[in-house]
């Protein structure tokens, strides 16, 4: 079991997992000629929206796609980054800024923030030295995480009413239970202490979320835009919790330098 364990959450597979997350966002705005719902907050009055939404949504399906080779990770981690951390400081920042005692601006921030976390620890990977770079990608990680706990906990409902109502022992339960995992998740990482094993089960728990809460969604309503988005903004979380879980107890980008020949 340890063994596929490694094999599942060795640095390739973690980087491709990631890139398939951006392919997603990238397939999303392609198809629906928009950007992605209330996590690219673009306003509607943009001139020019609609070409943007197609040029934003063609460079996340390249750049994603560029993830599953060795040759060109690192450019696509670059650019992932790139597209992540603008997203944070053009969209969500100036929210922040006007709105601060409204926590969905905090958390909302918080998603794009670790996904630029994952984007870091992909470009690390490609370093022969970045231990230092991992580490804060990490830490960046580890604080969005706190972030996400306490959006479940404020918004106890919406969380609960996400919950199918089939799972006992109840909704809000399991809302609650989310949370106390975040958190848990959090102090794993931030700390040190029981990390690898809290990242691995943080990307259990994201994809869970994925195949009981987004994609019945998306499959019980495929017109709504929003339900799709979710599903891509979830799959992209996977992949930077799954490169966080990748690295933890390993020095930075040896792995991947030291099988250049791969594809």
């Amino acid at each position: 079991m340890g063994v596929l364990l490694d094999t599942l959450f060795a640095r390739r597979v973690a980087v491709r997992v990631y890139g398939l997350g951006s392919i997603a966002i990238g397939i999303v705005g392609l198809v629906w000629g928009d950007f992605l719902a209330v996590w690219q907050p673009v306003p509607k009055s943009l001139p020019g929206r609609t070409a943007l939404a197609y040029a934003t949504a063609a460079v996340f399906l390249l750049a994603g796609a560029s993830l599953q080779f060795k040759r060109s990770t690192r450019a696509g981690a670059l650019t992932l980054t790139l597209l992540y951390s603008l997203g944070v400081v053009l969209l969500h920042l100036p929210s922040l800024i006007a709105h601060p005692s409204v926590f969905v601006m905090w958390s909302g921030a918080a998603e794009q923030l670790a996904l630029v976390a994952g984007g870091l620890m992909a470009y690390a990977f490609c370093l022969a030295r970045a231990d230092r770079l991992a580490r804060i990608a990490r830490l960046l990680f580890g604080v969005c995480l706190i972030a996400f706990a306490l959006a479940h906990l404020f918004y106890l409902k919406a969380t609960a009413d996400f919950v199918p109502a089939w799972i006992p022992p109840g909704q809000v339960f399991w809302a609650y239970a989310t949370a106390a995992a975040h958190l848990a998740a959090a102090i794993a990482i931030l700390s040190g202490v029981a990390a690898r094993l809290a990242a691995r089960l943080l990307t259990v728990m994201f994809i869970v979320f994925g195949v009981l809460v987004h994609a019945p969604l998306a499959f019980a309503d495929p017109h709504t835009h929003f339900n799709w988005a979710a599903n891509a903004m979830n799959f992209a979380l996977i992949g930077a919790a799954w490169l966080v879980a990748a690295s933890v107890g390993q020095p930075a980008g040896s792995p991947l330098k030291s099988r250049a020949a791969e594809t």
